[in-house]
């Protein structure tokens, strides 16, 4: 009876084993013809092969596949290729030779032992690197050829694209990259469906890095793989192989309006001259290309050190109080609206006499005209003004100005392959004159000086400037020129455009009446100590009451332009924060990012002339 139930068990289980031999056989010999073999069992049997294979390797990425960006001269902002030492994990005794594993240490100036140590512990390919989070170690020409030359078995050199280049500052504008799945499932589960995207995936956390995400993605990464076999020694024939995406077209280069030498000279500048909170910006006058865009705190992508992600805001989009900077919008209105004239003559004794208003200056100004109120920034003088300003004549002035408005550059219609309306600038608020309900004659008076409810960010008063410099037209800033596949074929151009969608436009002349307020600003009035720089200019300085934390603070502004014979840039300067009665950071910083501008462009013309000469 024993036998029996021994000879009945050893049938069925020789029997089952027999099967999976069977099954075994057949999916290795299964014939291609797809005509007799159905779709779901002939991808089953792929993904089995594949997975035979995938098990036998062990796989580094070389390149992510995600774009880069470039500056206006086609310098590289993010993305380098270059030599590094990968590691793969094999058996200890896998082709070891001391001398060589000797030469290798010396090759990367390091201890034979710790080299040893660091080859015994992986249990992953990695490269050699000096920390954990930094980028792979570069091997020089030199390093790289000897390395090649060495017979280690799981060492081997191999092209690595680092994504931020050796030194690179993070800039809000730009913005960052991080592993959200939760974001993916929210926002692209479409194409993570499709397997266009895989949860493990760094997407655009801010700045142009996520509003063009989905063209930066890119369609897959670079990828080595070193097989081994079952006793983890390489397996003979395949050893190493480098796996691309398929699409040529991939990683596109976005071209930026930044000139990257010019912005990485300002954030040095002003990290130097202590600007803790803050923007700036610059324009191109001729087309409101953004040239430089600085934001302070420094942006610290992957610290987490507010609920809200507050540490992550880009200051040179965000709307603030902007103080007497906004005298430009209550002029413009008055002129615009025949409510008052350059020469009429004001009495400025210190107190304004109702709404608790008062002049900065102690005892007042005495007598003075329009012109000499904007360059003294005389609150009683524009106080008075915007009481005579209707509301709505108010608001159409600040809509035509471009300063109510998200004024970044973007379009209604599809872009391209992203099919649907793009906005560079996703982070841009809004500006503001009045908030909800009535508007009474103290609220149009402190609106008048900028306070109150009145927002205005760093771009839109860099903005201002060039609008003015263009008679009354809006241009939209630009951040990017074109995108460009990885071919170096073209896939979109940004063009300038004006800002088609507000409503109506000053006049040149009230443009040209504000022009020359602003140059008696720094002639006799508040900016006088911008006078002694590289170039003349002209601009407007302001000052907000605000408070932090419920503590009494201010907002220091200086907006304007230079030089004033032919105007090259456009820069605003905000100094968030500061304490009252301190001095004036904003115009002490416009006057130095003025001069930095202005050697940049002698520079620039010295280097094209010698280019033409030669």
């Amino acid at each position: 009876m024993i036998r029996k139930r021994a000879l009945y068990m050893g049938t069925i289980i020789s029997f089952v084993l027999l099967l999976f031999v069977a099954r075994l056989i057949w999916l290795q010999l299964l014939p291609v013809n797809r005509g007799k073999v159905s779709e779901v069992t002939l991808r089953m049997t792929e993904d089995w092969k594949k997975l035979a294979v995938k098990q036998r390797g062990r796989s580094l990425m070389l390149d992510s596949g995600r774009g880069d960006f470039l500056d206006r001269c086609g310098r590289a902002i993010t993305g380098e290729t270059y030599q590094a030492l990968a590691l793969f994990p094999v058996h200890e005794d896998a082709g070891s030779d001391e001398a060589e594993l000797t030469k290798l240490a010396e090759l990367l100036h390091t201890k034979k032992g710790v080299l040893v140590k660091r080859l015994d512990s992986l249990k992953q390919p990695e490269f050699w690197r000096n920390g954990e989070h930094d980028p792979p170690i570069r091997l020089t020409e030199e390093q790289a050829r000897q390395v090649g030359n060495l017979k280690l078995a799981g060492i081997r050199v191999l092209p690595y694209h680092n994504r931020y280049l050796s030194g690179f500052e993070p800039k809000h504008l730009i913005g960052f990259t991080s592993q959200h799945p939760e974001w993916l499932l929210d926002n692209k589960r479409e194409q993570l469906l499709k397997g266009k995207r895989r949860l493990d995936e760094q997407v655009g956390g801010a700045g142009l890095e996520k509003s063009l995400d989905s063209l930066l993605h890119g369609v897959g990464e670079t990828t080595a793989t070193y097989f081994l076999d079952g006793r983890s020694e390489p397996l003979q024939g395949l050893d190493l192989r480098v796996t691309r995406p398929g699409n040529g077209n991939y990683p596109v280069k976005v071209r930026t309006t930044l000139d990257l030498a010019l912005q990485n000279e300002i954030e040095d500048y002003v990290d130097r001259e202590g600007l803790m909170e803050g923007a700036v910006v610059v324009l191109d006058t001729r087309n409101a290309d953004i040239v430089a865009m600085v934001s302070r705190p420094k942006l610290k992508p992957g610290e987490f050190t507010s609920s809200d992600g507050s540490q992550w805001v880009n200051h040179a989009l965000a709307a603030v109080e902007p103080g007497s900077i906004y005298k430009l919008v209550t002029a413009a209105a008055a002129y615009e609206n025949r409510l008052a004239d350059p020469h009429e003559a004001f009495e400025c004794d210190g107190e304004y006499g109702k709404y608790g208003l008062s002049c900065w200056k102690t005892g007042g100004h005495g007598r003075l005209t329009m012109e000499d109120g904007l360059a003294q920034s005389c609150n009683l003088v524009f106080a008075e003004i915007a009481e005579r300003i209707d509301q709505a004549a108010f608001e159409r002035t600040a809509e035509a100005l471009g300063v109510k408005n998200r004024i970044g550059w973007h379009t209604e219609k599809p872009f391209h392959l992203m099919g649907k309306p793009l906005r560079l600038l996703e982070e841009e608020e809004e500006g503001r004159l009045f908030a909800n309900g009535a508007v009474d004659g103290g609220i149009l008076a402190q609106s008048g000086i900028g306070q109150r409810d009145v927002r205005m960010s760093p771009l839109q008063a860099a903005n201002l400037m060039v609008t003015l410099l263009h008679d009354g037209r809006v241009l939209q800033p630009r951040i990017v020129s074109e995108i460009d596949y990885a071919n170096g074929q073209t896939l979109a151009r940004l063009n300038t455009h004006y800002a088609a969608h507000l409503q109506g436009r000053i006049s040149p002349r009230t443009a040209s009446l504000l022009r020359k307020g602003m140059e008696a600003v720094v002639d006799h009035g508040t900016g006088q100590s911008i006078k002694g720089s590289r170039w003349r200019a002209a601009g407007k300085s302001g000052t907000a009451e605000t408070t932090q934390g419920g503590i009494a603070r201010n907002h220091q502004w200086f907006a304007g332009y230079g030089p004033l014979a032919k105007p090259r840039y456009a820069i605003a300067v905000l100094a968030a924060n500061r304490k009252p009665h301190s001095t004036h950071q904003a115009t002490r910083l416009f006057r130095g990012i003025l001069d930095i501008a202005a050697a940049s462009e002698a520079s620039s013309s010295t280097a094209a002339n010698s280019s033409s000469r030669s």
